[in-house]
């Protein structure tokens, strides 16, 4: 399976996105890594294809912005998944 495209940044919308769709299992993936204390660059390099010293700002911008919406989903988006809206 083909994994979307990353934005460099991710959504900071109060809800959940189609872009948060398309990316939630990387969301898991990044609060595993974080869980275990990961280094960002390797996360970086190994989840977004990133080379974090060809390209520091950008590798850092893409993890800490999808690092904290995984956080969000966690917290708060997944409401959306109990009571999705009516189609």
């Amino acid at each position: 399976m083909a994994i979307a495209a990353f934005e460099d940044r991710a959504p900071d919308a109060c809800h959940v996105t189609d872009y948060d769709e398309r990316h939630h299992r990387t969301y898991w993936r990044l609060l595993d890594a974080a869980a275990e204390n990961a280094d960002w660059r390797e996360v970086a390099s190994i989840v977004f294809g990133i080379d974090p010293d060809s390209e520091p700002e950008r590798a850092r911008t893409i993890y800490e912005t999808h690092l904290a919406r995984a956080r969000w989903m966690s917290e708060t988006g997944y409401r959306h998944y109990l009571n999705p809206p009516a189609s």
